[in-house]
């Protein structure tokens, strides 16, 4: 061996073969732009293939009119509808099975893993069978929701549209959040809450490069599904019932407050137990038809149940139809509501744990709706006079549970403002759904999206925000451990010269220019095993010239692009650098200390 080893050098982040063409701005938001339009038109198809599932399989006709905001008629089914989400079921687990594994579940979980853990590759093929598979689990009696399928969807569209032209991970990624956000934008009619989505749960990088995209998608997502589903809100509010004229009192604060706390409780409830059954159905004996069945046909018992005893199947699919009795003052009873509440944790934790594909979304809106009505309905008989609402709290709830649950919170504010077009119930709803974040948190870090991944064993940072440390200064950072050397110096005077120091860089001269770096550890080598050779064997020119100035984000992507481990700052910003204008080193151990700094301190 006559070289000793340098530092190894900062490589690209390993990419599939031809990950290598970069778009310009306008041309990724182009893109972006044609991605919304085309997830819009997924979310038409796919409300479609709804309706006409569940008029197959509850009303026995083939029609593609339905609006889940209200209650169908008796099915002529009778009590043989039990065995509607059974059937489903079984057809959901072989579509499942044969073509996309990744179908299966709530498809935000999938989505963040393919950001996170699989470069931003969603396979084209998710697209089509989540489509499939969760309108008929929705359709046929599963408790699911329809957004998560169709943020798989956008996102599934977005990846394809990316590998296909061979883009960099980051606009990949951008792509794949874009057609995400433009997914729920077009089938809640929530443009805001489209974004807010893409850059709460999905983003790792929050910019101008990456923002616009996604806003342009949803624009274009949200235009496309007001032409076809109309402009109004997803839930309507009855005028008279909202109280727009006084202010929110001490007293109802309080309140708002403890309905927060509770849903941050119902949030960790909620949570747990979907991971439970998770867990639970896959150990049951048989496989995976069979423990589809148990489940299954547990749900089909219990919305017949209900069926029975309330007249309406309340825990059967997206459940907007009990949601907008609630929001209408059609059910108001403390007791049916706290049941309702159990029951739809019940009903959506089963379904997705027996194999049903759809989101938590809409669930989380029905928990939380039955909760806020509870908390409003007890106010008003503790206190009658003090301006207690069921709907006003059944609103607030909704958006408490969402944050709670989902951890986006700032979504969850945004969301149920355009869902209901109700901007009084601002204020308690900021309140409950920080609190319900908090209290949630306090119980369980994860929330009902990453638990499934740790479960996995593929977690994701549990705080995605802009890394911090990417901004500080090479001066704040860099190592003052170095000494100049000439670059006929031998090896044993190397040595001798930082032995007093465990490791230290070198910079080695070549008169009046930087030849490049060594890096030696003392103690580590005998004199006489490198008799003779000088640092002019060993250097190499495995390094960038900074600015003490320039930030580490800067320096980081200079030496990812050149293929370097180590950055020389110099304190004279423009000119050719010298020996003695080096000031400092960075490399890999400060660029550790940088991130560990900013998460930890």
């Amino acid at each position: 061996m006559t070289n000793l080893p340098a530092s190894a050098p900062v490589s690209a982040p390993a990419e599939s073969a031809g990950e290598d063409r970069t778009l310009s701005l306008p041309s990724l938001v182009a893109f972006a732009f044609v991605i919304g339009v085309v997830a819009a038109l997924g979310a038409v198809i796919f409300r479609a293939l709804i309706s006409a599932v569940h008029n197959l399989f509850f009303l026995g006709t083939f029609s593609f009119t339905y609006d889940a905001n209200f209650f169908d008629g008796p099915s002529p089914w009778g009590p043989w509808i039990i065995a509607a989400p059974v059937i489903g079921g079984l057809i959901v687990v072989w579509l499942v099975q044969t073509f996309a594994p990744e179908a299966k579940g709530h498809g935000v979980p999938e989505v963040m893993y393919a950001v996170y853990h699989n470069k931003g590759n969603v396979r084209g093929v998710v697209a089509i069978v989540k489509s499939i598979a969760s309108a008929i689990s929705i359709g046929s009696g599963a408790s699911v929701g329809r957004e998560g399928p169709i943020i798989q969807i956008g996102a599934s569209f977005g990846s394809t549209i990316a590998r296909k032209m061979s883009l960099v991970r980051w606009q990949k990624i951008t792509l794949l959040s874009a057609g995400a956000g433009a997914g729920i934008a077009a089938t809640f009619n929530t443009p805001l809450g489209g974004v807010m989505f893409a850059v709460e749960l999905l983003l790792p990088e929050v910019s101008n490069r990456t923002f616009l995209p996604v806003v342009v998608a949803t624009t274009s997502a949200t235009s496309i599904g007001r032409l076809v589903f109309g402009l109004d809100p997803a839930f309507s509010l009855p005028d008279a019932a909202m109280p727009y004229d006084r202010p929110v009192t001490f007293l109802l604060l309080a309140g708002f407050a403890l309905l927060g706390t509770g849903a941050g409780v119902a949030s960790w409830l909620f949570i747990r137990f979907l991971a439970f059954c998770e867990d639970f159905f896959p150990k049951l004996p048989g496989n995976a038809y069979t423990q589809n069945i148990i489940g299954m046909l547990s749900i089909g018992l219990l919305f017949y149940g209900f069926q029975i005893v309330t007249g309406q199947p309340h825990t059967a699919g997206v459940g907007y139809a009990t949601i907008q009795s609630i929001l209408n003052g059609g059910i108001g009873a403390i007791a049916l509501l706290v049941a309702l509440f159990a029951g739809k944790i019940l009903a959506t934790s089963v379904s997705l744990g027996a194999g049903a594909s759809g989101g938590v979304f809409s669930p989380s809106l029905f928990i939380g709706a039955t909760l806020g009505a509870a908390f409003g309905a007890i106010g008003i008989a503790i206190f009658p006079d003090a301006g207690f609402s069921v709907i006003e709290f059944a609103v607030v709830g909704m958006g408490a549970v969402v944050g709670g649950a989902t951890g986006a919170s700032m979504t969850a504010i945004v969301m149920i403002f355009e869902m209901t077009r109700d901007y009084h119930v601002i204020v308690p709803l900021v309140l409950a759904v920080a609190l319900a974040t908090g209290t949630r948190r306090a119980l369980i870090t994860e929330n009902i999206y990453t638990v499934k991944l740790r479960h996995r064993g593929r977690p994701i940072p549990t705080i995605r925000h802009t890394n911090m440390y990417l901004v500080r200064q090479a001066r704040e950072l860099m190592n003052r451990d170095f000494v100049v050397l000439p670059v006929e110096t031998s090896i044993a005077d190397a040595l001798a010269t930082i032995a007093d120091r465990p490791v230290a860089h070198i910079i080695v001269s070549d008169g009046s220019r930087i030849a490049g770096v060594a890096r030696l550890a003392a103690g580590s080598y005998t004199p006489d095993r490198y008799a003779g050779q000088t640092l002019a064997s060993v250097v190499a020119e495995n390094y960038v010239i900074a600015p003490e100035s320039s930030i580490l984000n800067t320096i980081i992507a200079r030496m990812n692009r050149r293929g370097r481990g180590v950055a020389i700052v110099v304190n004279n910003p423009s000119g050719i650098p010298r020996p003695e204008n080096v000031v400092g080193v960075i490399a890999a151990p400060e660029i550790a200390g940088a991130v560990v700094a900013n998460h930890y301190a």
